[in-house]
């Protein structure tokens, strides 16, 4: 059988890329001005996600001249002189910080130069001063003056991200750690000193951390209950075991936004399943108001640096991620966009349905379940979220609706290593327990043969990063249970992913995969390279041509040994993307692919039914 190349090695330089409809944009990353009149925030509606303007009560909003590099996320000043944005050059995972005025004008960067990565903690009250990590061979914690240029480095270290620095500049606030294992250091900006916060458990993670009003800290963690809570830290006390904020047992707290005077926060809570609720909580006494969510799924939760709006993004099955505005006084949130509301509605799709089963070993397992219209069986297709620290939830997902739109039944599993279900959850699929996570992945097949949804023998799966290597894990492994894939930038081989890789990933991923010497052994059984030749059926392979995160090579590598067998295969690379497609049409494009080839080799099944 000779091999099928079935989309092009490389897409077209962005010139001549070919007209196609692409699904609506999506706003995200809000940044309400000082005074709470105008919202900055990221959209990719022109094609690239790049910086835009809105009053407020304005029906149109002003686009920035921020670059030519995809923009993540944007940050307001505190006296309102400058917008702080976060850019990936190429699409990459390293990224720069860069600063402009309102107006757009005297752009430049200020962080991230070279190798290193940047990203921004904080803006320092009062003016120009912003707390800076920077990412390279090592983490460093530093103050940069956006008016002079004048940067001081406070800390170096492996695994170190700075999340605070008090007003006065005189304590800074490091969180240090691989995946998984996270805690906080204080350190004292004079001399240099550090102390571990928080009693050393032995498990658990926190991963958020701010200086509160009243000397303590604040910190977002599941080091001491089975879900994340918020707690509180006494500095004058700092072994004593912490005390409780906010927590629930029937959610985990997901996200936690402090207004400028640390008095007040907004908690997004993160119910079974992945539904966001959202809640307003005073610090003091830490009584709770409940705010009605506009969406299924929230997230980028910032207030105003005056405590009086409240910014935050939602988004459901058939709604765009867009921004939206909380008054705090009266909790009832509308949308940045005048012609929100109307795209809500007008929105075209199904609704998943959520879906409760048991992994081989007895673990309850969920997922979410997209049906295409009429009876079943149909042909179905298993998708597989990246992470493994993610979750699948019933957010805005154009291909799950392409894929139902041409009768392929959809299900989105939630298997263990996920987050949003409690610390013991997240943490089953560390080192030997990937074996689990990759037979859930074969038990959520049968449950959806067992249960009448799938058609036995006409199951395909596919994934993007972390769920990339599980379809290559799970085809490799359970051999005759897929009938076709699609693999996304996906690990195929440890050892090459860890000499490959940017070296603070590496070092981060240690905790959560295993070590590349010490587990060398584990590692080389669980990549898919290895068992390769148990790969028969055809399989699609998408990768970014600038991915540092996981670098192209992985996607390749599979590609040659498909090739030297005969296996059908086809190999789309992405120039000018890295990990994540944010060109609107390069995501287009992968989408677009996936669909074709999963109905491609589902096309037997489906004619038959239609």
């Amino acid at each position: 059988m000779s091999v099928r190349t079935e989309v092009p090695r490389r897409t077209r330089p962005a010139r001549h890329r070919p007209t196609v409809t692409l699904p609506p944009g999506e706003d995200f990353a809000p940044a309400p001005s000082p005074d709470g009149r105008r919202v900055a925030y990221v959209s990719d509606r022109a094609g690239t996600p790049a910086v835009w303007v809105r009053d407020v009560d304005a029906a149109e909003a002003v686009a920035l001249p921020s670059g030519d590099e995809p923009v993540l996320s944007v940050s307001w000043s505190p006296d309102g002189r400058w917008l702080a944005i976060v850019v990936a050059p190429g699409g990459a995972p390293r990224t720069e910080l860069w600063v402009l005025r309102p107006d757009g004008t005297e752009r430049r960067q200020v962080a991230g130069f070279g190798r290193r990565s940047a990203s921004l903690s904080r803006w320092l009250p009062g003016g120009a001063s912003m707390a800076v990590t920077e990412t390279a061979e090592r983490g460093a914690a530093v103050l940069v003056d956006v008016d002079t240029g004048h940067r001081r480095v406070l800390a170096e270290d492996d695994l170190l991200i700075l999340l605070d620095v008090t007003d006065d500049g005189a304590s800074a606030l490091l969180r240090r750690g691989p995946r998984n294992a996270r805690w906080l250091e204080l350190l004292d900006v004079t001399t240099g000193d550090r102390v571990r916060l928080l009693p050393d458990t032995g498990r658990g993670s926190t991963e958020q951390g701010w200086f509160g009003s009243d000397g303590s800290v604040l910190a977002r963690t599941d080091a001491f209950s089975e879900l994340a809570a918020l707690v509180r830290v006494d500095l004058a006390r700092p072994t004593l075991a912490p005390t409780r904020v906010a927590a629930r047992p029937d959610a985990e707290l997901e996200h936690v936004a402090l207004d400028a005077r640390r008095e007040r926060a907004a908690l997004l809570w993160n119910t079974y399943g992945g539904r966001s609720e959202l809640s307003l909580c005073d610090l003091a006494s830490g009584v709770q108001r409940a705010v009605t969510a506009p969406g299924e799924v929230l997230g980028d939760a910032v207030f105003a640096a005056d405590g009086d709006l409240l910014c935050l993004t939602a988004q459901g099955p058939v709604q765009p991620r867009e921004v939206w505005l909380v008054d705090p006084a009266i909790g009832d949130p509308r949308p940045l966009r005048p012609d929100t509301d109307a795209a809500r509605t007008s929105g075209a799709g199904v609704a998943p349905q959520l879906v409760d089963l048991r992994a081989h070993d007895g673990l309850p397992l969920s997922g979410w379940l997209y049906r295409p219209a009429g009876p079943g069986p149909w042909p179905t297709a298993i998708s597989l979220h990246g992470g493994p620290e993610a979750q699948e939830r019933p957010g805005y997902n154009p291909l799950f609706q392409a894929l139902v739109a041409q009768g392929i039944a959809v299900f989105a599993p939630n298997v263990r290593g996920s987050s949003g279900f409690g610390r013991s959850f997240v943490t089953a699929d560390n080192l030997a327990g990937r074996y689990g996570a990759i037979a859930d992945v074969a038990a959520c097949a049968e449950h959806l043969v067992d249960s009448g949804v799938a058609i036995p023998g006409h199951l395909g799966c596919l994934g993007r990063s972390y769920g990339g290597y599980l379809v290559l894990a799970v085809l490799v492994n359970f051999p005759g249970l897929f009938a076709a894939g699609v693999a996304e930038c996906g690990i195929s081989d440890f050892r090459t992913f860890y000499a490959g890789t940017e070296p603070w990933i590496a070092a981060a991923a240690v905790s959560k995969y295993g070590d590349p010497v010490r587990d060398a052994e584990l590692l080389r059984d669980l990549s898919p390279m290895t068992r390769i030749d148990q790969l028969d059926v055809p399989v699609l392979l998408i990768h970014g041509a600038n991915d540092t995160n996981v670098p192209a090579g992985e996607s390749e590598q599979v590609a040659q040994a498909l090739a030297a067998r005969d296996v059908p295969h086809g190999h789309l690379v992405l120039a000018g993307e890295g990990h994540d497609f944010l060109a609107r049409d390069n995501a287009e494009a992968a989408r677009t692919a996936t669909t074709s080839w999963l109905t491609r080799h589902l096309a037997t099944t489906v004619i038959t039914l239609g």
